[in-house]
């Protein structure tokens, strides 16, 4: 699949023919980041940082947060890799670093080697100095400790000429279960569906720049079809996994929601349909993925107005459920008070909001059954979502909280604090158990 790349340099997203002639600045990074970001990893790579001469180290942290990136350029030790970690990237890319003392010291998962090859030799320090060892040599060496490979073919970056595909059948048999990424002249859709044939990614920059390649025509071009009609089965889903419906896409309506996030799908009736254009059911498509057989695709979008099916209802199988359910209902009270609501009351008494939650942890945590620790739990729950409506917060976003919090290699003790711990060690009974109203 395509890997598209962000070259950073003083502060603005740049192309180099070679590594070192300017060839194009393309501007604020963030924009370009949001589109990429729809069609998977974005390589974000500092330039700066590679060559000594500045940090877009702050720029790069605020792109972590807008798409999953694979950072790379200046990491040079276990510090500086364990940052990035922490700081939300995806993967990382070493490079003359890349030595098996320092990777097996991090996760071989996010752990990508950067080989710079000038007509098969590995070369370093900006592509200036020849170290007198081949390519599969060097990823035979680090195999063990990273789960990928960027082989860049120095002689072909930013020149728009093509990649040299006959090299890569042998790189990616020597990679074994390290996926490889090849970057340096890709300029064409076929040459991605010819990389991810061979089992490659293909890595782009120059040729998305300049429009010699769409986004949306790469991302294509290793999908295939088993339809007389040539459609690929769409599943869409919400920004919290749960499938809303089943549609079907053409080249023509991925090409626009890939070029503007909007929900657009094929009907066998209409054609190219925008979502939501009649019922105010439009969509923010957040993310475009291929499955593993490259015959169907994952939409996960944002949706708004009544629901994605055309009866008005969430999903295509009915109403949500579960913590999705309540925190429409929650949404609803807050938009439509009824007499009586519960919800309303909290969201109008922060007072009372506050001491609920308080309550409701407490119990929770002297709670001593599975019965006991359940009914608590749905409670402090129920508190929770009331909290996060109040804030403007929603569940999904404390979701990717979670899934960011997990991409940290760091860790803290954790310890309660002191006011806390003392709590914890007097000995009181657990109350019983109460029920909270619904909203």
């Amino acid at each position: 699949m395509i890997v598209p790349s962000i070259d950073l340099r003083a502060g603005s997203t740049v192309q180099l023919v070679g590594g070192k002639d300017f060839a194009l600045d393309a501007g604020d990074p963030a924009p370009i980041a949001r589109r990429f970001a729809r069609v998977g990893e974005v390589a974000v790579i500092d330039l700066d940082a590679a060559l000594s001469t500045g940090s877009n180290a702050d720029l790069i942290r605020s792109l972590c947060a807008i798409a999953p990136c694979r950072v790379g350029g200046g990491i040079r030790d276990e510090a500086r890799a364990r940052s990035w970690l922490d700081a939300g990237a995806e993967k990382i890319i070493l490079g003359t670093a890349a030595t098996p003392d320092l990777l097996r010291r991090l996760p071989r998962s996010r752990l990508i080697a950067a080989l710079d090859a000038d007509n098969g030799e590995v070369v370093v320090e900006g592509w200036r100095k020849p170290t007198g060892r081949g390519v599969l040599e060097r990823i035979e060496e680090l195999r063990p400790f990273v789960s990928g490979f960027l082989v860049t073919f120095v002689e072909r970056e930013g020149r728009l000429g093509g990649t040299n595909l006959d090299a890569v059948p042998a790189i990616v048999q020597a990679a074994g279960d390290a996926r490889v990424t090849i970057a340096g002249g890709v300029t064409t859709a076929q040459d991605v569906a010819a990389l991810d044939a061979m089992g490659a990614d293909a890595q782009v920059g120059m040729a998305l720049y300049t429009r010699r390649l769409p986004l949306a025509e790469a991302f294509a071009a290793p999908l295939r079809s088993d339809r007389p009609d040539g459609l690929w089965p769409t599943v869409v889903q919400d920004e919290r996994g749960v499938t809303l419906g089943l549609a079907y896409s053409s080249p023509e309506s991925l090409a626009r929601v890939i070029e503007t996030g909007e929900g657009v799908y094929h009907s066998r009736r209409r054609g190219p349909w925008r979502k939501g254009e009649t019922s105010g059911a439009t969509q923010e498509v957040l993310s475009v993925r291929a499955d593993c057989d490259r015959d169907a695709l994952l939409f996960t979008v944002r949706q708004r107005g009544p629901g994605f099916c055309h009866n008005n209802t969430a999903t295509c199988w009915g109403g949500h459920r579960g913590l999705s359910a309540l925190e429409t209902r929650i949404a609803d009270a807050a938009a439509s008070p009824t007499p009586g609501s519960y919800s309303a009351r909290l969201l109008a008494d922060p007072a009372l909001l506050n001491a609920k939650l308080r309550e409701e942890a407490c119990e929770l945590a002297d709670a001593a059954t599975p019965d006991h620790t359940r009914a608590e739990a749905a409670d402090l729950l129920y508190f929770t979502l009331v909290a996060l409506r109040r804030a403007g917060v929603s569940v999904a976003q404390v979701e990717r909280e979670l899934d960011a919090r997990a991409l940290r290699v760091s860790r803290r003790p954790g310890n309660a604090k002191p006011a806390f711990a003392q709590a914890s060690t007097e000995n009181t009974p657990a109350p019983a158990a109460t029920r909270t109203p619904q909203p």
